[in-house]
Formats: C-alpha cells, sequence, structure tokens
C-alpha cells in the first residue's frame, strides 16, 4: 500500500480524467478508423467525462501535448486539436518520437505543476496506422485534413551509424533480439528453454489481453503457439517469432487530464477518483547496439526505476501493479532484472496486455498504459503501480510510480551517464562474439546473420554470418563466446566465419 501524508501538497500533481479506444477493423469496415485528429478529440472528450467535470475541465486546459503521429503530419497539430475542443491553453507541444514519449510528457506536466506554472495539462496521442495499412493495400491513400505544405522528414532523434547502416541493423525486432539473445548466454541458459520461459511470459500477457476489449488481439494464446514456428507465426528475428513482437499498425487513442491537488478540490472531482503520480525518472543507455557495455542489462534501466521509487518513498515490493514495456521480450526481462522481479513473482508485469497483444500504437502505447492503469488503481484504493517505458533501440528509459494516495513528491536527482564501447566499422583477424541474432525471411528460412563481436583494443564491431551451417547452429547450440575469423568485403561489411 501507499505510504501517503494527512495534508497533500496543493500543488501534488495527480491524474482526474482518462480516455482511451480502440477502432477494431470488424466495426469499422472498409472506410477504417477516423483521422487521428478526430480520434485526439474523441478521447480528450472522453477523458472529460471520466473526470466528473466535462466541457468544464476542456475549457480550463491552459497546456497542451500531442504525441508524434506517423499516420499523418499536420500543418499545426496542436493548435488545429485545440481548435476542435474549442480550448485556448497557454502552451501547446508537439511531440518528438519514442516509446517513452508519453509518459514522459505527463511527468513534465506533473513538474511544472508542481512549479506553479500549470494547473491543468493534457496529453493526447493517437494512430490510425491499419487503416492507413489497409488503404495502401488496395492501392489507395489515407487523406487526412491540414496537410503540411512541405513533406516532413521522420524525426530520427540520432543519425544512422554507419557500421550499423553497413550490416543492416536497423529493425528494433533485431536488435531487442540481440540484447535478449546476449542475456540467455549471461544466465547460462539454454536456448530452448530461454524461448519456452518468453512463450510463457507472453503466455501471461495474452490473459491479460483476452479481459481487456481495448486489445486488439484480445484472446488468449498457449505457449506453444506463440513460439512455434509456422507459416501464420513465422520466425522473424532468433528467437521472436512473429506473435513475440511489438503489433505497430493498430487504430487507437488516448488522453490523459493531470491537474494540482488544489484545482481538484476546486473542480470538485472525487478523491477516490484521482490518481497521484509519486516518483518518476527518466535515463538514457547508449544510442547504438554495439556501444553498449553489458549487452544483457540495461543500467539506465537500474538507475532510473531506482530513483522514481526513491521518489515515491516506497521499495518495489510495494508496487501492486506493473505494466513493463513489452515491445520485445528483452525490454520486459531488462526492466524485470533492473526491479529484481523474480520469475517466479505472481505479480502480472502488464496491465494492457502488451504491445504484442494490445498494440504498440507508434509513440502513443504509453498513454494506454497509463490510463489503464489509472483504472486499475481506481479499483484498487491505495495500491501502487508502476509503468515504464523504452524509447529507441534500448537508448531511452523512463519510469512512472502512481497511487490513489497522495503524498510528499520529489522531483529525481540526474542519473550519471552510462559508459559506451567504441564501435569500429571495419576490422580483419579475430573477435568474439558478445551477441547476435539470425534473421528469417517471409518464408520462414534463416537467410542472414549479425554479430556484435569484442575486437582487440577494446572495441567492438558487427559483422554478418552467411554461412548456413553457422546459421543454423547459431540457434541449436551457444553462439556467445565463440570466436569468429573477421574479414571485411566490399561496402565495409564484416563476414564472420567460424
Amino acid at each position: 500500500m501507499a505510504r501517503g501524508t494527512s495534508a497533500p501538497d496543493p500543488r501534488a500533481p495527480c491524474i482526474v480524467g482518462v480516455g482511451s479506444r480502440t477502432w477494431h477493423p470488424e466495426e469499422t469496415g472498409e472506410d477504417g478508423a477516423p483521422e487521428p485528429l478526430a480520434m485526439w478529440e474523441e478521447v480528450a472528450r472522453v477523458a472529460a467525462a471520466d473526470s466528473g467535470v466535462g466541457q468544464a475541465l476542456l475549457d480550463g486546459v491552459d497546456s497542451v501535448d500531442v504525441v508524434y503521429c506517423q499516420t499523418w503530419q499536420y500543418d499545426d497539430p496542436a493548435r488545429r486539436f485545440c481548435d476542435r475542443l474549442g480550448a485556448t491553453p497557454a502552451r501547446t507541444e508537439y511531440s518528438g518520437i519514442g516509446g517513452t514519449t508519453p509518459q514522459v510528457l505527463v511527468q513534465d506536466a506533473a513538474a511544472r505543476i508542481l512549479h506553479g506554472e500549470t494547473d491543468l495539462a493534457l496529453v493526447v496521442g493517437a494512430e490510425a496506422l491499419d487503416t492507413q495499412r489497409r488503404y495502401r493495400k488496395r492501392g489507395d491513400k489515407l487523406r487526412c485534413s491540414f496537410p503540411p505544405e512541405e513533406r516532413r522528414p521522420f524525426p530520427w532523434e540520432a543519425p544512422f551509424h554507419p557500421a550499423e547502416v553497413a550490416h543492416e541493423v536497423f529493425q528494433a525486432w533485431l536488435t531487442f533480439a540481440i540484447f535478449d539473445n546476449a542475456r540467455r548466454a549471461h544466465l547460462g541458459i539454454g536456448l530452448e528453454e530461454y524461448r519456452r520461459e518468453l512463450g510463457e511470459q507472453w503466455h501471461r500477457f495474452t490473459r491479460v489481453a483476452a479481459a481487456n476489449p481495448e486489445a486488439w488481439f484480445p484472446r488468449e494464446r498457449s505457449a506453444d503457439d506463440i513460439v512455434a514456428p509456422t507459416p501464420e507465426n513465422r520466425m522473424v528475428g532468433y528467437p521472436y517469432t512473429k506473435y513475440m513482437v511489438s503489433l505497430m499498425d493498430v487504430d487507437m487513442a488516448a488522453a490523459v487530464v493531470i491537474v494540482s491537488h488544489e484545482r481538484a478540490d476546486a473542480l470538485g472531482v472525487p478523491p477516490d477518483e484521482r490518481v497521484y503520480l509519486r516518483g518518476w525518472c527518466y535515463a538514457t543507455d547508449p544510442v547504438y547496439v554495439a556501444e553498449h557495455l553489458e549487452l544483457w542489462r540495461s543500467p539506465a534501466m537500474e538507475r532510473a526505476s531506482a530513483e522514481a521509487l526513491r521518489g515515491a518513498g516506497i521499495g518495489i515490493d510495494d508496487v501492486a501493479h506493473l505494466d513493463l514495456y513489452s515491445c520485445f521480450g528483452s525490454s520486459v526481462n531488462f526492466a524485470r532484472d533492473a526491479l529484481g522481479v523474480r520469475e517466479d513473482d505472481t505479480r502480472s508485469l502488464t496491465v494492457t496486455g502488451g504491445l504484442p497483444y494490445h498494440g504498440g500504437a507508434g509513440s502513443d502505447y504509453l498513454s494506454h498504459s497509463i490510463a489503464q492503469m489509472t483504472r486499475v488503481l481506481r479499483r484498487d484504493p491505495g495500491a501502487v503501480g508502476m509503468v515504464s517505458g523504452v524509447g529507441m533501440h534500448m537508448t531511452k528509459h523512463v519510469f512512472g510510480v502512481y497511487s490513489t494516495v497522495p503524498g510528499p513528491v520529489v522531483p529525481p536527482s540526474p542519473v550519471p551517464t552510462v559508459p559506451s564501447v567504441r564501435i569500429v566499422e571495419t576490422f580483419t583477424g579475430k573477435g568474439t562474439v558478445a551477441a547476435y541474432s539470425v534473421v528469417h525471411g517471409r518464408d520462414g528460412a534463416p537467410e542472414w546473420g549479425v554479430a556484435v563481436c569484442d575486437v582487440s583494443g577494446g572495441a567492438r564491431c558487427y559483422a554478418k554470418l552467411l554461412d548456413a551451417e553457422l546459421l543454423a547452429s547459431a540457434e541449436e547450440t551457444e553462439l556467445v563466446g565463440q570466436e569468429l575469423r573477421l574479414e571485411t568485403i566490399d561496402g565495409n561489411v564484416n563476414i564472420g566465419r567460424l
């Protein structure tokens, strides 16, 4: 149970309204979901109604954050949204990208509330990526309102590393698989045993998704169904099958309203409908995969989670409800390790069903996570909930601690920078495999692999694995720790051979 105070800080930030919706294809038909602008408006009005205040809440909004939308780039997203609401906030922002974004927006609003700069903030996000996909599939194009005058590039936060470009280290299902394989080797778990553990973990996620009508796939799947490669569930990047990876092409939206404790009193929001943000922290690991000193864990997760719990004045054993960012198995496993949540812990690791089954919604999943956690905590007064987020390739990390019980709010202290390893683009000689994965084609067959190798001088390089026997053995016996012969060919590509 959360420990609080009898006299809450008048500036204590709390969530008073949440709204979320999923537009399932069987409900929307050929036209699909509405455009994101309409989705933002709908869930914002649902959140206002959820607070019990209604339009008066929206009329008083003084801060609006819109989560970056991959579906469509409006000319002025936040202003177009406020026009739909009839709101005139003093502050509006359109966010950057990444899985940490909604929690960062919520906690930044909380910090402004604490400092008296904001009193009533709204965070909203939406994607109609499945509708967009279906339009493209039939040779059409989804058209939304208020297009920008010029096409805008995707706002990547860091340039692509030349070595990652040369070795095709782009896709998240590949990079997160590399991290999970490193963790498996570090723990000394056999390949098949580790995949069974992943399957059991995801099975528990699907049970939550099956009970959540907002999940994109509200159905339970067995561990065998999840890990067994089939034509419908092909291997993607070892050890992940299609049923084990984040689902981006969904149509869903969510909104969160954050106010000060004293503003909640003035609005007449019942105390049992308020959920207080008690602690939070954001931290980063190195940007590029091979830069991670220990590929089997996240020091930034460990530091951010500890600081968030410290701010809330509790320990992980005091947390009753968790929603760990679940784009891939390694994001869940790294967070479990950082928090000290053991394999036999009976707490569910998700309140939504997770990104592969609830759906990922671009950069907006955490809006749904926070909205659902708010509902869970309202049904369990006094309990503590924690959400986590992961951005880019295991680079950005955030944790938020919530409870219906107010208490002292201690903003996080800065966390130390995590050291990194130097990457060399080319290398000829011997290298030791630190982590790897095998990429499979759409027919399910292994096509190529990539290894992160420790080489002389304390550096790292990438290596492509092309030998068929090596690819087969990499999914049957542990390749981490094996020595490879590395040779650089055209295009600055290193080839690894046993």
